[in-house]
């Protein structure tokens, strides 16, 4: 089993936060979900993500807020992560991956 985290901070200029929640930005889930398969495929450059077979967000994260994205690879078909600020957990779940040629 092999693991991986990186720290990362979403800066409040990101061109998604403009229409999500204007007055008291959120970052959106799929920025997350983005910035974690960008770290998966740097890690894993021999492989691809199929799909996203589960995925659960726990706690919003705001921009400017530091967070981590915690990577383990479980099976050789299947990587699961973990976004955490700090010791809470925001996003939670696990890419299905096949090995490319």
């Amino acid at each position: 089993m092999s693991e991986i985290s990186q720290e990362y901070c979403i800066p409040s200029s990101h061109p998604s936060l403009a229409g999500h929640f204007p007055k008291s930005p959120i970052v959106p889930g799929v920025v997350l979900l983005d910035y974690t398969s960008t770290l998966i495929c740097h890690w894993k450059n021999r492989i691809r993500i199929k799909s996203l077979s589960q995925a659960k967000f726990h706690h919003p994260l705001y921009p400017e807020q530091l967070f981590t994205i915690h990577l383990t690879q479980s099976t050789e078909k299947s990587i699961k992560f973990e976004c955490l600020k700090a010791e809470e957990k925001l996003l939670s779940g696990t890419f299905i991956i096949e090995t490319t040629a």
